[in-house]
Parts: structure tokens; sequence; C-alpha cells
């Protein structure tokens, strides 16, 4: 088999699992234990904005001494050695993957570290908690600044670079996601139809594993850098 010119990779929740951060939508997940409508959503923090910072500054300060796993530090070697076009797309909002070195990489959900405006839309690193008490540092308007998380009934960032990466792309794949939640889950179709291979790296079969023309199951740290090995050596 030709080996790949061009690689997008899609990781998700399951990646940063072994690294010790909650997933959402498993049995015991997050969306388990929380109604997502009411953190999760634009409707939810225009409700009870004091609920929702309390929310993700509670996951904010979760992450301190999370590191990032093998999986996280073998796509990160991926990109620097693989010799044709590369994209990282994470469904993820934590920052494992810029801790493990990884640089071509896009965040479609938004960044749990970050803050976002709501009046000026300025994006910026912010440390310790958020509030409804804090003003904006670029406008000082008080009361506008959120997580920059991209929520429930929102348009993730990034798509037109997106999905021109996947058309253009000859192998899609989709590392430790459920491929249940749009617009990610329609990834898969979009590079197949640009003629790409497609291959799911994940903890166990998922509903869309059938969608896939080749599938490796087993724990993210153990098969991804054994296919980031694969795929290097030729």
């Amino acid at each position: 088999m030709r080996p790949p010119s061009s690689i997008v990779v899609l990781t998700g929740a399951g990646i940063s699992a072994e690294s010790g951060i909650d997933t959402f939508r498993d049995t015991d997940g997050i969306w388990s234990k929380v109604d997502f409508r009411e953190v999760a959503t634009p409707e939810g923090f225009a409700a009870d904005p004091h609920k929702v910072h309390a929310f993700y500054n509670q996951r904010r300060a979760g992450l301190k001494g999370i590191k990032p796993n093998a999986a996280h530090f073998a796509l990160a070697r991926l990109e620097r050695e693989f010799g044709g076009a590369f994209l990282l797309v994470t469904q993820n909002i934590d920052h494992l993957h810029e801790q493990a070195g990884s640089e071509r990489l896009i965040h479609m959900h938004g960044e749990l570290a970050n803050s976002l405006c709501g009046n000026c839309g300025d994006r910026r690193l912010w440390d310790g908690d958020l509030s409804t008490d804090l003003p904006c540092r670029a406008c000082g308007s008080r009361g506008r600044l959120r997580p920059d998380v991209v929520w429930f009934g929102e348009m993730p960032y990034q798509m037109e670079r997106i999905y021109a990466a996947l058309a253009g792309c000859d192998l899609f794949v989709a590392v430790g996601t459920s491929g249940t939640v749009y617009p990610a889950a329609g990834f898969i179709e979009e590079a197949r139809a640009a003629g790409a291979r497609t291959l799911e790296l994940n903890l166990e079969p998922t509903e869309g594993t059938s969608r896939f023309s080749d599938a490796i199951h087993g724990k993210a740290t153990e098969i991804v850098p054994a296919w980031v090995e694969k795929v290097l050596a030729g």
C-alpha cells in the first residue's frame, strides 16, 4: 500500500483519558453527572453565569498536574518527522497536545485555558478563575467574559481550514473519538469523498467503526505510538 502524502488526524476525549481527564459521553462521563444544557450552552450561561463559571473553573483547576501521555507524544513526533502535509484537529479543550510538542493543531472546540469576551471577541490565555466580576483586558467590559469553549449550538472554530485539509488528504485518522458528535462525526465522509483511506484508532469499536477502511482497537498509549512507528517506517 502506498505511503500517505497528506494526513489529517482527529482526536477526541479518548486520547486524554489515559492522562486522567474525564470523558464526556461514557457511562460515567461528565454529561452523566451534569446537565449540559445548564453549563454548555449560551442559554445556560445567560440563565446562570455563576454556575457555568464554577463548572469550568473546577475543570480548569483539574488540569493542574495532568501530563501528556505516549499517544500525545507520538502524534507530535509524527508531525515533526512525517514528510508530507499534516494537520491535527482536536475536539479536546485541554492543552496536552501542545505540551507534547504539537504545533500544526486546531482546537475546533476551543481551549479551556483561554477566556473569550462576549463583547469584543478578544481571546487570550487566562490564568486563574473566571467570574462575572472581571473586566475584559481588551475592552474593559464586565460580566461578558466566558471560557473560550464552543458550546452546543455554536459553530466550531476554523471549519473552512479543516474541510480544506480533509479535501486534500489521502489518509484520515480518528483517535479516541465516539464519532457521534457533528460536525466532527462527518469528517470521515468528507475524507472518503476525497478518496482518502480512513482509520479508526480507539479503545473499542464505536457506532461508526464500519465507516472506516481500517480500525485498530486498544489503549491509545499503545496503539497510537505503534501506528506512528509504522507510518514513519514507510
